[in-house]
């Protein structure tokens, strides 16, 4: 199909190339050979005549015309394939999709299995693929790459629609045999024992850690780690101490010889959303999975 003298196949290929600007990586991606995305790369530059690509060192880089395309080729390509995957109904039980998730380690453990249960009478019909959140979770979200985000609310772009799937609170796990094992935990002992932190791989950090900043509070780091599930492990069999979110310390102390302590003063509490794309508000299969991670919630309300 031709629109203004374009092939639009060749917006798509154009779309993989401005994120992978790789030539090798965009042919792979579309399940092209080099020279045919090479041939689709030349057509591109001819049309919008501008090389689009150009090597700098090492890399290819892209122009001034490439990224000012990047927003408005996302944008079509994004509607296009919510038109095309808008139908009447949505049918789990006749669908086969995939739905694609942006989320944490600590959903992993919390939200997911619940609602991977609630979805297990649909058989190989729904699949998931969870995907790690990025520093700017929402540009996959814009792109295609992802169908939801489900995070803290500071992290969801006031562009698109969210909604609270539920709240959760901090609070500290210690070894029950260890110094800080019996609480209650006052505001000198935070201070002064040795913590296991989580650090975040985006720049923006951990939550809990931009709380504290907030309140001046300063932590002495003794263990990091850059998984969060496995923080209340890593203080058994120590005096150290650690900040969770309360629903981890909960499913942790089924299996850990862990104390959850107050911490001794207050932080804010934190409301965890579902986000998508505002395209996508009218496609039923994800109208119907964001009814399912809204049941899933409130399942794990109730245990």
């Amino acid at each position: 199909m031709r629109f203004n003298n374009l092939d639009l196949n060749l917006l798509v290929a154009l779309d993989h190339l401005i994120v992978t600007k790789s030539i090798s990586e965009a042919a792979a991606r579309m399940n092209l050979s080099q020279s045919a995305m090479s041939n689709a790369l030349s057509r591109l530059r001819q049309y919008f005549d501008d090389p689009l690509l150009v090597r700098v060192g090492q890399k290819m880089e892209l122009t001034v015309r490439a990224e000012t395309l990047r927003p408005e080729i996302t944008d079509v390509l994004t509607r296009i394939e919510a038109a095309l995957a808008t139908k009447p109904a949505f049918d789990p039980k006749a669908a086969n999709r995939e739905f694609r998730l942006l989320v944490s380690d600590y959903s992993l453990h919390t939200i997911i299995p619940s609602a991977l249960e609630l979805t297990a009478p649909f058989g190989e019909h729904i699949r998931f693929q969870f995907l790690r959140q990025s520093e700017k979770p929402n540009v996959l979200l814009e792109r295609g790459e992802a169908d939801l985000l489900i995070a803290p609310r500071i992290v969801c772009s006031p562009e698109h629609p969210s909604v609270k799937l539920y709240e959760d609170d901090y609070c500290c796990v210690a070894w029950r045999r260890g110094k800080y094992g019996k609480g209650p935990l006052t505001r000198k002992a935070f201070v002064t024992a040795g913590h296991v932190r989580y650090l975040s791989s985006t720049t923006s950090g951990a939550l809990d850690s931009v709380l504290l900043d907030q309140l001046g509070i300063a932590r002495r780091t003794e263990v990091s780690t850059f998984a969060f599930s496995s923080v209340p492990h890593l203080v058994v069999g120590t005096d150290r101490i650690a900040v969770v979110h309360r629903r981890t310390a909960q499913l942790a102390a089924r299996h850990l010889p862990i104390a959850i302590l107050e911490i001794p003063f207050r932080l804010e509490r934190f409301e965890q959303q579902m986000q998508w794309h505002h395209y996508r508000s009218r496609d039923p299969g994800i109208t119907w999975v964001r009814e399912i991670f809204t049941q899933a919630a409130a399942k794990m309300l109730r245990n």
